[in-house]
């Protein structure tokens, strides 16, 4: 590794993507002595739109792609080398800003790779080769000539939220009152609900505050102030930020309501730390002090409030110095692959993945966006891409007929291991989830065809061509 008094420098020509791209370019590792310049060109190609992981996908490719190199001219063990320049908390990355909360990439890494592997050969049974689990598949291309197995690793980084100084809020209305005689609480947030779970975690983020069983979301519109994009993987920590800081708002003017009312019954009210639970105030405790239906009877409490993370800066344009990520994701993944090398088709059997989560508030939920982000990735190594023809600039396949993305049939076994590090700055310690399995997935895939094949592969998605010379 260089020396810890080398130099950091680090030029950008153009924000956003171009800035995620670089300041995560060297990956999440400890590399002291950096020189990064990132420029992003315009051209005539077609307009594109944000792609899941913002920036950091590309780079992912390319620095672990590099370590894959590196590692083998070396003649060390992919895993272990990776293991061997991991950052941690407190690493200093190319920007000079701190890692200020768990960096497990070594522990990912070690526990991505302790997954007992697929068996070999599952194609092959009493009645002969089961061609749906070949390369191939019902085509009936091999019965198993030629087909040869890959194993490969990767781990990346994600910024979570908007970075730079971008003002990065959400609000958030939470109303309780007593409807047909028992407390509800209903939230209100402008998020846009696109799969990813927010709903439910608002929902379980309202009844752990505010101690009831009922709560409505309702639905979203602009009637309440913004709530940012669904991008970023952000929305669990800003938009569920700011309900639980409406929450604890509500819940401070309920325990108000309640002072006033009864403070003279019981000095609890005034002397104890106080809580709902069950529909009831009580104290740390456990000793009941009132029911809220009691508390609350005709009155309704209503508060909407902004809530933000910690303020992020600008990079400096000519040294690239600055704190300008609030949060960061960790993924790392093993892809098993079976190639069969003669007509460069490829079956990705498994994709392992090891995910610091920070706090799982969902499990459920965090496993599907692990195994969504993953799949994305899988997409991005053997199938999607924008064909442009270059005499005429016209996109060769502009539907989903030619534009192939994976279906649940070219999904793989996906197992799943969840870390859970808090991250203290965080709401509830969680982190941002959905797109670090993104990045990471390509790379292990494109691994995996290199070590079955050991061909370079520099580009995605792999086609045949590139596997049988035919390109």
């Amino acid at each position: 590794m260089p020396d810890r008094a080398g130099r950091r420098r680090l030029r950008l020509r153009l924000p956003a993507v171009v800035g995620n791209a670089s300041s995560l370019s060297v990956g999440p590792y400890v590399v002291d002595d950096v020189d990064i310049e990132a420029v992003a060109l315009y051209t005539n190609n077609p307009p594109c739109g944000a792609m899941r992981g913002f920036g950091a996908v590309q780079a992912c490719f390319a620095y672990e792609a590099q370590m894959d190199r590196v590692a083998e001219e070396l003649g060390m063990d992919p895993v272990e080398f990776r293991q061997l320049n991991a950052m941690e908390q407190g690493t200093l990355l190319p920007t000079g800003q701190p890692v200020d909360s768990p960096a497990p990439v070594a522990e990912l890494l070690r526990r991505v790779k302790a997954m007992p592997l697929p068996p070999e050969r599952q194609w092959e049974s009493s009645e002969g080769a089961d061609v749906r689990q070949l390369p191939g598949g019902l085509s009936n291309t091999t019965h198993g000539e030629g087909v040869v197995r890959g194993i490969g690793y990767a781990v990346g980084i994600k910024n979570v939220g908007f970075s730079e100084g971008f003002d990065d809020y959400s609000t958030a209305r939470v109303r309780m009152e007593v409807v047909a005689g028992e407390p509800v609480a209903t939230v209100h947030t402008a998020m846009a609900e696109v799969g990813q779970g927010g709903v439910t975690v608002h929902a379980q983020i309202a009844r752990t505050e505010l101690g009831v069983s009922q709560v409505t979301i309702h639905p979203a519109d602009t009637q309440v102030g913004s709530a940012g994009s669904t991008s970023a993987s952000r929305q669990t920590y800003v938009t569920g930020g700011a309900v639980k800081n409406a929450c604890e708002l509500v819940r401070e003017k309920v325990l108000e309501i309640g002072r006033r009312k009864f403070g003279s019954y019981h000095p609890a009210w005034a002397t104890a730390e106080l809580l709902l639970e069950g529909g009831k105030v009580v104290t740390d405790a456990g000793e009941v002090l009132g029911d809220l239906v009691d508390v609350l009877e005709d009155d309704a409490v209503e508060i909407e409030a902004e809530w933000r993370h910690r303020p992020t800066e600008p990079f400096d344009l000519r040294t690239g110095q600055g704190n300008g990520h609030v949060q960061y994701s960790f993924a790392a993944h093993r892809a098993v692959v079976e190639v069969d090398t003669e007509l460069g088709l490829v079956k990705v059997v498994e994709l392992a993945c090891a995910q610091d989560v920070g706090k799982a508030l969902n499990p459920l939920s965090v496993v599907g966006q692990i195994q969504g982000g993953t799949t994305q990735g899988l997409g991005v190594a053997v199938m999607e891409e924008i064909v442009v023809d270059p005499k005429t600039a016209k996109v060769r396949n502009p539907s989903f007929t030619d534009y192939l993305i994976p279906t649940i049939l070219d999904t793989p076994t996906i197992p799943v291991d969840v870390l859970e590090l808090a991250d203290d700055h965080a709401p509830y310690g969680l982190r941002g989830i959905g797109e670090a399995p993104t990045l990471s997935s390509t790379p292990a895939v494109l691994a995996a065809i290199r070590n079955a094949t050991g061909l370079e592969l520099n580009r995605t998605p792999v086609r045949p061509e590139h596997l049988t010379g035919t390109a």
